[in-house]
């Protein structure tokens, strides 16, 4: 197991006894990249099925579990009953209670961000309140933006 912070807060990730349902998928950096040009041979049925969020270098797909798009890398998140704000790694479970993780990770965002998805490894939170049914158009935009980015830094 690794540690991650932010700020003070500590947390630790370790196998979840039981993986939770997937109601999302999230891709970091060149991940995402991929994930977003897998989601692009889709129909615009099936983007427009999907919720969207994304940042410089992030990219979070919404939508029923057996419909979500995988690629090497990719994290899958879903819903703890006992942290209902929080969309938290499928298959890996914090080593602090998930409602006192919820507790801290909203009084450092503000309950406004909710829900948020949280990354391990380093700990990322991103919200995903303003997520938005997915348009081609939107995504291919935004790959064009991340592959100058990664261009220009010398990423692949």
């Amino acid at each position: 197991m690794s540690s991650e912070s932010q700020g003070a807060l500590s947390v630790r990730w370790g196998p979840r006894a039981e993986p939770m349902e997937p109601l999302a998928v999230v891709g970091v950096g060149e991940v995402a990249r991929v994930l977003a040009r897998r989601a692009l041979q889709e129909d615009d049925a099936r983007l427009g099925a999907w919720r969207g969020v994304a940042g410089q270098g992030v990219l979070v797909l919404l939508g029923a579990a057996e419909s979500l798009p995988w690629v090497d890398g990719v994290l899958y998140l879903g819903r703890d009953s006992t942290a209902p704000s929080l969309l938290l790694p499928c298959a890996l479970a914090p080593d602090v209670v998930a409602s006192l993780l919820e507790r801290a990770l909203l009084a450092l965002v503000g309950n406004t961000a909710t829900p948020l998805a949280v990354l391990p490894g380093p700990l990322q939170l991103v919200p995903v309140a303003s997520a938005r049914p997915v348009h081609r158009a939107t995504l291919v935009a935004w790959l064009a933006g991340e592959e100058a980015v990664a261009g220009r830094d010398g990423a692949s």
